[in-house]
């Protein structure tokens, strides 16, 4: 069975890897990379005689298999040349990275992200469901940031990185949206069915929706116009990045979706003006802006926004040869790019500068690398007897083909031929410009050749250039062959890659294309030298950067507004506003049909059972009367609340709810209260309601009244529900198959684990974060100045500590003070608790108990220790660490989701299995404990961050106690050298 899974997530795992490993292991790192992305590549192409012929390599992993959800992976000729060219091209450039990279850089961060972005192309290109390609296409944009933003220490860097992730993350939800619809009309989201659904797509009415909103995401991607502006910016980024990106990866992504649809969205009108005018528009304006590029970097990013632009004009010709031809030229353009792009990396290493007015006559100093430049800036102009000239030769045929209106007709061909004329021009500006001519004399280092490992990624790609022009047939038929059959839907046109076809219009387009391109490099260069000519004359006419920067301008404008109109410093108005968002919703869906209850016999009344309720509501109005002026006494009254919760699960035989309410109750109370402590006090004196204000009292009325809506409106809801009854109770499901399928008895835990697994790991995700934007915050939080004091006790023994001269640590080991009697309980407790929390987690599966409520007596007996013994005893003598138990426990549980997929089950599908342990004797041990020890590690992180978050409040507080008493007794030591006396 082909492993197509490893191509895909060897190198996100490689990401894992090289980021633990340590800063100056830059020969590790860059072999680690360069082994993953060689081993994948010589898979892949084992892979060619499978797919040859038209065949399809399939790899389908069930996911969600109730909702028809899979993890789907596909190879076919197309999805083959993709993931050469990803795969094949990034171990050249971790190999060219590892002498570019400077050793003070942080090459392992480099190489994670490095690998990580791969992968995340892998997936897009071998993705076999649309909403998985979103996936990837998100993944994609999301690496190219880190990336693209590698220095963040630079401006241009973190702007540039901005800049991509906004274009591209808002063309990423509108494809989104667009595959949304496209599996919509075609009646699911498997690629195969996709592909084969051309005319029913292309008939519905919401073919226009769709096709606009998959190209808003493709040409975004791909920087096409008018989205063409973000590009360029992203040359901040290192130069193997730029190399990458450029050629096989990122703005690729784009063309790649286009051809891989094309079956599916090609072949009408709209198609043709969309694709086509927006592929015309950036052919001619990036081959123009590139003509004027001081920087070599620039002036290759905007020959890679016209070379795409080519590309999609030809896509867009709803012509198969032109499909075929547009392959061909993502073929040739990754090698010729690649290589232009390490040997611009190349001049700037060994010179120092990436400027074109610096830089000329280096071809005495770096003969080798010019050579190699000269060569692949001419495949790029489309020089014969090179790889350019073909694919572009196939694109002048394809101009002069067209069956349209008279001025498209005549149009179309000569702008071909400028872009042709201007793609010299630039080409010579790259290469003649900077290699010959007078010697430089000004540059920052030395010009001389570098490493030879270095330049050898350029030497395989310049060779490849070579080979592929002078024999295409025989080095790349049977290639494009087979990555052209996938994009045509399998009827491949007649077409000859030979050499020469002839003295023909497209010969004779090419021939004008290459003087042109000499005369107009001559004229510019004269006009460059004279200084006349400065920023490209009416290229800032079509920039659409002005546009991005007032729409930002614009939205932060109207957010800031927002948030003056909606936006209050008090909770309670955010508060009134969502609930009453809620009664209206809720009133407006029973306007029209009525509240109705249904006949079901109600249960007789326990006059036990309303008096307990009777002390729960009383214990809630109480809270919320006392909120505001006594928090202690309401924080009182809120867990006897919460109490009475607990007991009702109790009553109706739900153990485990009340089990872990419990701990919940008991968790979240000693938070909140430790939170108090830093809240600054009210100083205004309460006063009867009476005696309070109009105003005051009109709005007191008011929230009383919404909050009776709400809360005797959820009662008549669930009264109408709880009255009426439900034949189709989804509880014997889970009551007949708890032990059997899950291997449990306690059916509550078995739902959370097994059956309704993946909603669990998505609630601990969201745990994890909560934990981690809660600690962001207060790390930030600043105290009020009142709440800086120490209480009177806590302030006597910090002095006597301070008298007796004990160190902080051995200050809690000597359990001085009024807390010496709590300190030594407590760390007598803390085993028994956690011997406590190891049964509630092994006794989960079958009684009541589990990971959720273990890891919470496990952060009750941690809360214990930080509250007595002070946050400086506890991190001095526990190394807890909580973001790495975090981290641990996300990776446990999906370790153990994923680790059913290698036995070809579903995602997170629980397995069995029947021990006999030497002395334990039998034990039944669930696949699912280790999703539970995810849960656990988790929940003990996730409240230990939290805690650790409120906690160094309390260290800054004796930090600025002890840096007030410092400064006081240096301004005394000086009043007492000022009249003479010993200090």
């Amino acid at each position: 069975m082909p492993q197509l899974l490893t191509l895909v997530f060897l190198p996100l795992a490689g990401s894992l890897l090289a980021a633990l490993l340590p800063a100056n292991a830059r020969n590790r790192e860059s072999t680690l990379a360069g082994l993953i992305g060689l081993a994948c590549t010589v898979q892949t192409a084992l892979y060619f005689p499978r797919i040859a012929n038209g065949g399809v390599i399939r790899q389908t992993f069930s996911w969600i298999p109730s909702l028809g959800l899979e993890f789907s992976l596909r190879m076919d000729g197309f999805a083959w040349l993709f993931c050469m060219l990803v795969l094949g091209i990034g171990t050249l450039v971790v190999l060219y990275a590892r002498y570019y990279m400077s050793p003070a850089d942080p090459v392992p961060r480099f190489f994670s992200f490095f690998l990580a972005f791969m992968g995340a192309m892998a997936g897009v290109v071998l993705s076999g469901n649309l909403i998985q390609i979103a996936f990837f296409w998100e993944l994609t944009s999301l690496f190219s940031f880190l990336l693209i933003g590698y220095w963040h220490h630079r401006k241009d860097a973190r702007r540039g990185a901005r800049m991509a992730l906004t274009v591209t993350g808002a063309g990423g939800l509108c494809l989104l949206a667009g595959v949304l619809l496209l599996g919509h009309i075609a009646g699911s989201y498997d690629l195969d069915v996709v592909l084969a659904s051309g005319d029913v797509v292309r008939a519905h009415p919401l073919y226009r929706w769709t096709l606009v909103l998959v190209l808003l995401g493709t040409l975004t991607k791909s920087a096409q116009f008018p989205f063409q502006f973000w590009l360029p910016h992203a040359m901040a980024a290192p130069t193997p990045v730029s190399a990458y990106l450029h050629s096989a990866t990122m703005v690729k992504a784009g063309v790649f979706l286009m051809a891989r649809l094309w079956p599916v969205l090609s072949g009408t009108d709209e198609w043709f003006w969309l694709a086509g005018g927006a592929g015309l528009c950036t052919l001619l304006l990036g081959a123009y802006a590139a003509m004027f590029q001081n920087d070599l970097k620039g002036l290759l990013a905007y020959s890679t926004i016209s070379h795409l632009g080519l590309i999609t004009l030809l896509l867009g010709l709803n012509s198969p040869m032109a499909a075929v031809a547009a392959v061909f030229h993502i073929m040739n353009h990754a090698t010729f790019k690649a290589s232009l792009f390490m040997a611009a990396g190349i001049i700037d290493h060994e010179t120092g500068t990436r400027d074109i007015r610096r830089l000329t006559g280096l071809f005495r100093a770096m003969p080798i690398t010019g050579t190699l430049a000269l060569v692949a800036s001419a495949a790029m102009a489309g020089v014969p007897l090179l790889n350019g000239f073909l694919s572009k030769e196939m694109f002048f045929a394809e101009t002069t083909f067209v069956s349209a209106s008279r001025w498209i007709e005549i149009g179309l061909p000569v702008a071909a031929t400028v872009a042709g004329i201007f793609s010299v021009a630039y080409a010579l500006r790259f290469s003649w410009g900077v290699f010959f001519g007078p010697r430089a004399t000004d540059l920052p280092r030395e010009p001389h050749e570098p490493p030879h490992w270095m330049r050898v990624p350029v030497e395989l790609l310049v060779l490849a250039c070579l080979v592929v022009g002078i024999a295409p047939q025989f080095s790349v038929g049977r290639v494009l062959d087979a990555a052209a059959l996938p994009v045509v839907n399998g009827q491949l046109p007649e077409y000859s890659l030979a050499v020469w076809h002839g003295f023909n219009l497209p010969f004779v387009m090419s021939l004008v294309a290459l003087a042109g391109g000499v005369v107009v490099y001559l004229v510019l260069r004269r006009l460059l030298a004279s200084g006349r000519v400065g920023h490209p004359p009416l290229v800032g006419l079509l920039d659409g950067q002005r546009i991005f920067h007032a729409l930002l301008t614009l939205l932060g404008l109207l957010g800031r507004r927002g948030r003056r109109l909606l936006g209050t410093r008090s909770l309670q108005p955010q508060l009134r506003w969502l609930v009453a968002a809620a009664v209206l919703a809720g009133a407006a869906a029973l306007w029209g049909r009525g509240l109705s209850f249904g006949e079901r016999a109600l249960l007789p009344v326990s006059p036990a059972f309303l008096l307990l309720w009777l002390i729960g509501t009383t214990c809630a109005i109480g809270a919320a009367w006392q909120a505001k002026y006594h928090r202690l006494a309401a924080l009182t009254l809120l867990g006897g609340a919460g109490l009475v919760s607990c007991i009702t699960f109790m009553w109706f035989s739900a153990p485990d709810l009340a089990l872990t309410q419990l701990t919940v109750e008991v968790v979240t109370t000693v938070l909140v209260l430790l939170g108090l402590r830093w809240l600054p006090r009210r100083i205004e004196v309460p006063r009867a309601f009476a005696q309070r204000p109009l105003r005051q009292r009109l709005r007191r009325m008011r929230d009383l009244l919404l909050a009776l809506a709400a809360g005797i409106g959820m009662a008549l809801l669930a009264l109408a529900m709880m009255s009426r009854d439900f034949p189709q109770s989804i509880s014997p499901f889970f009551l007949e198959r708890a032990l059997d399928e899950g291997g449990g008895t306690n059916v509550v835990n078995v739902m959370l684990v097994d059956f309704r697994g993946f909603d669990t790991f998505g609630e601990i995700v969201v745990l994890g974060i909560v934990a981690l934007t809660v600690y962001a915050l207060l790390r930030r939080f600043r105290p009020a100045g009142e709440t800086l004091q120490l209480p009177p006790q806590q302030r006597n023994q910090a002095e006597g500590t301070a008298t007796d001269l004990i160190s902080p640590r051995n200050a809690a080991d000597t359990a001085v003070g009024y807390l010496m009697v709590p300190a030594v309980l407590v760390r007598l407790l803390f085993p028994l608790a956690g011997v406590v929390a190891v049964y509630l987690f092994l006794r989960g599966h079958n009684q009541p108990g589990g990971g959720f409520v273990a890891g919470l007596v496990m952060s009750v007996a941690l809360l214990l220790q930080y509250i007595v013994s002070g946050t400086e005893w506890v991190e001095a003598h526990l190394r807890l660490r909580p973001r790495h138990w975090i981290a641990i426990g996300i990776l446990a549980a999906v370790a153990t989701g994923a680790g059913s997929w290698f036995w070809g089950y579903p995602f997170m599908t629980t397995h069995t299995a029947h021990l006999h342990l030497p002395l334990l004797g039998d034990m039944h041990i669930a696949s699912a404990l280790f999703f539970d020890i995810g849960v656990f590690t988790l929940v003990v992180g996730a409240t230990l961050l939290i805690l650790t978050a409120i906690a160094h409040q309390s260290v800054r507080a004796h930090r600025y106690s002890a840096r007030e008493d410092e400064e006081e007794s240096v301004q005394l030591a000086g009043t007492a050298d000022h009249r003479g006396e010993p200090s």
